[in-house]
């Protein structure tokens, strides 16, 4: 079955929303200051606790230093490491031998068919496919036909297009966050709307 996460959880809120909603992951931006959604290590971590059991905490970091993903692995706040910037493969070499046991995620924009190659060469567990950092656009997705690796979607998806998305690529799963926000904040019902919609596919 399709995984689904909601990334971009930043308030008490949100966690309530995701804990009734139940979905497999849960997002939590972490040091990147152009994102509203931004958490300092401590309130990720504070957020974390009120996150039930079953739900996998997933940092989303851009270029962030080894050791703080590594320690915010060890210190229990995240299980999976969701990079958005200009990590290479020794980045993600160097952070598998600080946090072993890690599973890593990399993300990939995609604008074109010639985007893909980088992507099926990512050392990462899974790769995220986007259309770029926060647009809340999708990308052409016809130019996925030939893409075989396993891929999480993300981009423009809402509750509305789940099930086109899914029916159509069977990605690995798939990822929202402004798709289920409401004047920037997260949207329980809609929240809830996506993660059903998801588990019917």
């Amino acid at each position: 079955m399709t995984k689904i996460k909601i990334c971009g959880l930043y308030r008490r809120e949100d966690i309530g929303f995701v804990n009734e909603a139940r979905p497999d992951y849960a997002g939590f931006v972490i040091d990147f200051p152009k994102s509203h959604r931004s958490l300092t290590p401590e309130r990720a971590y504070e957020l974390r606790l009120r996150l039930l059991h079953g739900i996998v905490p997933v940092g989303v970091f851009v270029d962030e230093d080894i050791d703080t993903v590594a320690d915010l692995y060890f210190s229990g706040v995240i299980k999976v490491a969701q990079l958005h910037g200009g990590e290479d493969e020794a980045y993600m070499e160097r952070l598998r031998r600080a946090a072993p046991g890690l599973t890593v995620w990399k993300a990939y924009s995609v604008k074109r068919e010639a985007d893909l190659a980088a992507a099926e060469a990512s050392p990462a567990d899974l790769v995220l496919l986007d259309n770029g950092q926060g647009t809340g656009r999708s990308f052409d997705w016809s130019i996925l036909a030939a893409f075989r690796r396993p891929f999480i979607l993300a981009g423009g998806l809402t509750p509305e297009s789940i099930p086109l998305a899914v029916g159509a690529l069977h990605p690995w799963g798939v990822d929202l966050s402004s798709g289920v926000e409401t004047n920037r904040v997260k949207d329980r019902d809609k929240i809830m709307a996506a993660v059903g919609a998801v588990r019917k596919e």
